[in-house]
């Protein structure tokens, strides 16, 4: 069985009849940015990123439909079930030599072609790159971080306080800088799985080596005690510095604004391996459809999966990409008993925290189609009766209208009331 690779998915038929190449030289300040930002539906590979090596593609995650076709399934609630499953059993990855798929390359940061991508951006930086990291008491980590590139051999690390925080607190108490390896363009399901947050110790990897059916192999870099699965274009082998910091930011963030400046830590990188010699580069457009499917994705299944024990049946759910993927959500479920839509408003906001605004709809309703749900709120939504408003909670701290990371939470029941003849509501369709 061929390993879930970038290379292998680029060569599936469903990818191969989408994918554009740009063989012309272009830009890494802006213009590569602006040719994927303009192209978010397509899969995109440059060629000649201000004539560095290695080739270059975005929009990887093109829409919801590759997690369906990389898991053949074919309903919403089968790939929920997947996830969750996954995150329930994590595999151990089988052991493998490093040697036999990449080769160290002499190159640094400044070889590869990374990405200017909005105006006001501190700098070039990697989005794609998940990172690994131990608490050297058999506990692992993986997750996506976006890195400043300082110089050829640093970056500027965003860290917020989750569990690789954790671990780098740890060390840092200690006078210890953390050991870490950095995977570069992985498959899309290697992606997703790292964007999960389960809870500390269950290791992202071993989530997707479940998910995959045990296929995954992994070696230790250098000195390191991290399994690190052998999938990636690119590992970096580096250390995350206790004793440095630097500027990172000004970066856009899933909202589509400006993410401030801080003093976040510095990796040094020290080793770059390359698998089969030559790999290609990958980068996420921040804040485009791939941003907001790989980091909403994971908490459309925690919603489900919150409001399924309250509700018998959810049909679905999505967090909308006018609510950046983060704030907005529509529920599909089908309704049983009066109370069941407000019952759902609650769940949804205790399975994502960050939740702002949700819509409960009818299991009839496409929540892909938003003017089918504007139609929903328009025909079964009575604000006195329908609306659910809660003051003072906290939201998301990306959220620029939220003061003191507080706001006010809305929940819609749109749905259908029970003591109505539901042929009232019902909408003409042919």
């Amino acid at each position: 069985m061929e390993p879930l690779t970038l290379s292998s998915y680029l060569k599936r038929d469903y990818v191969r009849e989408k994918l554009v190449e740009v063989n012309r030289e272009v830009s890494g300040i802006l213009e590569a940015s602006k040719i994927a930002y303009y192209s978010q539906k397509t899969p995109i590979i440059f060629k000649n990123v201000d004539r560095k090596r290695f080739p270059l593609t975005m929009n990887l995650v093109f829409s919801r439909e590759v997690f369906f076709k990389e898991l053949n399934v074919t309903s919403d609630s089968e790939l929920y079930h997947k996830f969750l499953n996954a995150l329930n059993s994590p595999a151990k990855l089988s052991s493998d030599s490093l040697e036999n798929y990449y080769v160290e390359r002499n190159i640094g940061l400044n070889d590869l072609p990374t990405l200017k991508f909005y105006p006001k951006d501190g700098g070039k930086y990697i989005t794609s790159s998940i990172v690994l990291a131990g608490d050297g008491e058999g506990n692992y980590n993986a997750s996506i971080h976006r890195l400043m590139v300082i110089d050829n051999r640093r970056v500027a690390v965003r860290i917020v306080p989750r569990h690789l925080y954790r671990m780098f607190s740890k060390f840092k108490e200690k006078n210890r800088h953390l050991p870490v390896v950095i995977l570069v363009g992985t498959h899309p399901l290697i992606t997703l799985c790292a964007s999960f947050s389960p809870p500390y110790g269950v290791y992202e990897m071993e989530v997707a080596n479940s998910l995959l059916g045990g296929s995954m192999k992994a070696a230790y870099i250098g000195e390191t005690e991290i399994p690190t699965p052998l999938v990636s274009e690119f590992i970096f082998l580096g250390k995350l510095r206790c004793d440095v910091e630097a500027d990172e930011g000004p970066f856009v963030d899933i909202l589509e604004t400006y993410d401030i400046v801080r003093k976040q830590p510095v990796i040094e990188i020290e080793n770059i391996w390359i698998r089969d010699g030559e790999g290609i580069f990958q980068e996420i457009l921040p804040g485009g459809v791939e941003h907001k499917l790989l980091m909403g994705f994971p908490r459309e299944v925690s919603i489900w999966d919150s409001v399924r024990k309250v509700v018998p049946e959810v049909k679905a759910v999505r967090l909308t990409f006018g609510g950046g993927g983060w704030l907005h959500a529509i529920v599909s479920i089908k309704k049983q008993a009066e109370g069941d839509g407000k019952n759902a408003i609650l769940a949804a906001f205790s399975g994502h925290p960050s939740l702002k605004h949700v819509v409960v709809v009818d299991d009839d309703i496409d929540v892909d189609d938003v003017g089918d749900v504007e139609w929903a709120i328009a025909t079964r939504f009575r604000a006195d009766k329908d609306l659910v408003l809660i003051r003072n909670a906290r939201g998301s701290s990306l959220d620029p209208s939220a003061e003191n990371g507080l706001t006010t939470k809305v929940g819609v029941d749109a749905t259908i009331p029970l003591d109505k003849s539901r042929e009232l509501f019902e909408k003409a369709r042919l």
